[in-house]
């Protein structure tokens, strides 16, 4: 048998991620970053009642309870990613799933919707090879043709959650962002494991350009 032993900041580490995903599986959704997004959403009112919001690679879902419950009956979120239809999402009445590839959009229109979103939220990230350097640049060039997209998908004065991996490219790239809406923060949520390199982008009234 090995043994071995963990460093009190490693078994942190496993507590954080034991708590979050066990609270997860007790409340039925479908993944731990849930509690991401409501601490940013908590903080900065980034969802309404009525809301029409794009959330761009949701698989497997949790994003998607989320603003399901928040924006209500009145509302509706459109999740889009490669992956296949997450089935076990279908008993939400104000969503609608695509099955294709962002980078392909052209407008709205391709949503089956009419208007741009009122928020659009991206919680995606590249396949991670493990070096460090290889992944930043990966995980910035999906924040890069995002915000390249961005003038299709969110309306003047609408509100943007993406993740980011951490770098000094990622820093230089914001700053060159920061008039695309009135107030660019960011914040790395408490449930982020503690070995992670990633945070969230919140962009507030989106300055259409």
């Amino acid at each position: 048998m090995l043994c071995y032993h963990m460093s009190e900041t490693k078994l942190m580490v496993f507590k954080v991620k034991d708590h979050y995903y066990k609270k997860a599986k007790e409340n039925n959704y479908l993944a731990r970053s849930i509690y991401k997004l409501e601490e940013i959403d908590q903080r900065y009112r980034i969802l309404k009642s009525g809301d029409l919001v794009f959330d761009l690679g949701y698989y497997p879902g949790s994003w998607i309870q989320y603003t399901a419950k928040k924006i209500g009956k009145k509302g509706l979120t459109i999740g889009i990613d490669i992956q296949d239809i997450n089935n076990k999402l279908s008993s939400l009445e104000n969503v609608r799933l695509f099955k294709r590839d962002i980078f392909d959009l052209t407008s709205p229109a391709d949503l089956e919707i009419g208007r741009p979103a009122d928020v659009v939220l991206s919680d995606m990230a590249p396949n991670t090879t493990g070096i460090r350097s290889v992944d930043q640049a990966r995980s910035l060039n999906i924040v890069e043709q995002v915000f390249a997209i961005l003038p299709l998908l969110l309306r003047p004065g609408g509100n943007f959650v993406i993740k980011i991996f951490e770098s000094a490219d990622a820093q230089n790239f914001i700053k060159g962002q920061r008039k695309s809406f009135e107030k660019l923060t960011a914040l790395r949520p408490k449930s982020t494991r503690s070995i992670s390199k990633e945070f969230f982008l919140i962009g507030l009234n989106y300055v259409s350009k």
